[in-house]
């Protein structure tokens, strides 16, 4: 291990390496922090993204402390060694600090984004609060013709089957009608009990078709009535 010292006393080449990385895990872990509360807005990061600043900027002149203890090494090999590792400190230091950048960046555009809605919402006589009302009244309206929809597809769907069980009722009854004619037929009723069978045949017809009006009818007046 190199034994090599920093003008100034300030400590072995492993030392100052030793500082440096546990420097950049407080760092890593203060960005990370930032990241992760990035989006609650009532965080105040101020503090946060100074203090990861300055262990950032003391790692960078820690690196400059240890480039110059490799230097001074006389084994190749361990010169060698000591270099890589003071360039890795050197690299992570500067990821972490674009990673800070960017954050503080992202954050300088919400701060002005967020100020820009403020003044737009401001601005005017209420104008801004008129805004928001008339976008709350366009969504409001939007839902309830999304719910009207609904319902008028669950009714439609509700009146084809009622119209498919009329159909096949009335199948079921011409062809009991069919029987039945046979039947008077055969038995040799008069004209007038057939033409009187008919006419209460078509009688019925009518009061069928008069209830399924009547149920379409009352199915527009529910749907309009819940709009």
């Amino acid at each position: 291990m190199a034994s090599g010292t920093v003008g100034g006393g300030c400590g072995s080449l492993s030392e100052v390496y030793s500082s440096a990385k546990k420097i950049l895990l407080r760092a890593r872990d203060g960005i990370e922090r930032l990241e992760r509360f990035e989006s609650a807005a009532l965080m105040d990061s101020s503090d946060l993204t100074s203090s990861v600043k300055r262990d950032i900027t003391e790692v960078q002149s820690l690196c400059a402390s240890m480039d110059a203890l490799w230097r001074s090494i006389s084994v190749k090999s361990q010169r060698d060694l000591w270099r890589r590792k003071t360039e890795q400190v050197g690299e992570e230091a500067e990821y972490l600090n674009k990673s800070l950048e960017k954050y503080t960046w992202r954050s300088q555009r919400k701060m002005n984004e967020a100020k820009e809605r403020a003044e737009l919402l401001n601005r005017g006589s209420g104008e801004g609060a008129h805004i928001l009302q008339i976008f709350d009244d366009e969504a409001q309206a939007m839902n309830s013709v999304k719910n009207s929809k609904r319902l008028l597809e669950d009714s439609f769907s509700s009146g084809v089957a009622i119209l498919a069980k009329y159909a096949e009722q009335r199948d079921r009854l011409k062809r009991a009608q069919r029987k039945a004619l046979d039947v008077l037929n055969t038995v040799g009723l008069s004209n007038s009990v057939l033409r009187l069978i008919e006419r209460r045949n078509r009688v019925d017809t009518w009061i069928k078709y008069a209830g399924m009006i009547a149920t379409i009818v009352i199915l527009y007046l529910f749907i309009k009535w819940t709009r």
